[in-house]
């Protein structure tokens, strides 16, 4: 494609929506590696979802230190993640958007690869970027990267990504319901989603395409699905993915009261180092 105006892969066809919640030790460094990319700076919205550490005052200094970079915080008090996607998603006009997490390192040809991704599929609804813990080795980088390829390609209308590396086609994604706490309020939202966006276009995955993603929370029996309950989401055919989500994973999830705002519960802090 050479007419520049009508690939992804351009600054004003992008917003990066960052929810943040008490993120003020991590989230400069995020937003050094968005304003960074390779393709110029995209708009960046950071909801700050009723952090009370300083987290909106550290995003507007970097905005005042960075006068020629579109970077807007935006309020929402109603305390969740699901929240802070939806209000953030709300505010997005260009035709692309990138979910990024506040604690993440983004490369320099993140976007860039998101939008050839789009380019290279006209169909696609979603291009997601594979997570590497920061101090990986580059082998086990490597492991991770080509297992999330594999997965990508052999199960394509799941999630093999997480929140930190998810980048949509934005009609397609408000076609599809977006991310609401009225459709799944509980965990693994992220994969739930993808259940809804893959009927309105291909879901890509690239060993390429990667970020830094950090491992932080410590305790996940409250944040993350049983091993039983992956393995069967995993191999279970595509035609029952509603029964799994809806009739299956929604009954058990409430019983364990396994919601989405139980990631506000962060077992690391008080950690000295980010």
């Amino acid at each position: 494609m050479t007419d520049t105006q009508h690939t992804a892969a351009t600054p004003e066809r992008w917003t990066v929506v960052v929810p943040a919640f008490n993120e003020a030790r991590f989230i400069a460094r995020t937003l050094d590696t968005l304003a960074a990319q390779s393709i110029g700076a995209p708009s960046i919205v950071v909801v700050d979802n009723a952090s009370t550490d300083g987290t909106a005052e550290v995003v507007a200094r970097f905005a005042a230190e960075h006068p020629g970079l579109d970077v807007r915080v935006v309020p929402e008090p109603r305390q969740g993640r699901l929240y802070a996607l939806e209000t953030g998603i709300a505010q997005v006009t260009t035709p692309y958007v990138a979910l990024c997490d506040a604690d993440t390192l983004y490369p320099v040809d993140y976007l860039a690869r998101a939008g050839a991704g789009f380019d290279a599929h006209p169909d696609a609804a979603a291009v997601f970027a594979l997570g590497v813990y920061r101090g990986s080795s580059p082998l086990r980088a490597r492991f991770v990267r080509l297992k999330g390829a594999i997965a990508g390609r052999l199960l394509r209308n799941q999630g093999h990504t997480g929140g930190y590396g998810q980048c949509f086609h934005v009609g397609r994604l408000r076609a599809a319901g977006g991310y609401s706490v009225d459709l799944w309020p509980f965990m693994v939202a992220d994969h739930e989603v993808v259940n809804r966006v893959r009927r309105h276009g291909r879901i890509v995955y690239s060993g390429n395409f990667w970020c830094l993603t950090s491992d932080r929370r410590k305790d996940r029996s409250r944040v993350d699905w049983s091993l039983g309950e992956r393995l069967l989401y995993n191999f279970s055919p595509g035609f029952t993915k509603d029964w799994f989500f809806y009739r299956f994973l929604r009954p058990r999830f409430e019983k364990r009261t396994m919601y989405n705002i139980n990631l506000r519960s962060r077992d690391w802090e008080g950690d000295p180092t980010p």
